[in-house]
């Protein structure tokens, strides 16, 4: 099981230059977890799209949709405490330390492109590969 970021999902579900490495990274690890923090991140970034009119709204509640099923039984909440700790340690947001927190409780690593997390915590995230 890995942890993977809000983008990381976009990129899958939202077609661009990331998006075969997100697939790619869906076919070698199948398991995806996040902090139940996702939805909310991932309905911002396609508010984003609706505003731009690159997608529609009933394609934006089927990219939701889709997402939700992918993650259905891995999604988890996070000790605030725990964030809190991490923020107090490095130069992240709350929001990006739910998404390590959740690595360090699962012992497992974040998969991002977020240059801050992958400086900030070099030992539980990795950069999501070329596709």
């Amino acid at each position: 099981m890995i942890v993977v970021d809000s983008n990381i999902l976009a990129y899958l579900y939202l077609p661009g230059d990331r998006t075969a490495a997100a697939e790619a990274l869906l076919e070698q690890n199948p398991e995806w977890a996040a902090p139940v923090l996702w939805r909310s991140e991932f309905r911002n970034i396609l508010a984003g799209y609706m505003r731009r009119k690159t997608i529609t709204l009933g394609q934006a509640c089927s990219l939701q949709s889709e997402a939700e099923s992918l993650l259905a039984g891995a999604e988890f909440e996070v000790d605030s405490s725990s964030v809190l700790e991490l923020v107090r340690d490095s130069d992240c947001s709350a929001y990006d330390c739910e998404f390590i927190a959740l690595a360090i409780k699962l012992n497992t690593k974040l998969v991002t492109m977020d240059k801050k997390l992958l400086r900030e915590f070099p030992t539980r995230t990795v950069v999501l590969a070329a596709g």
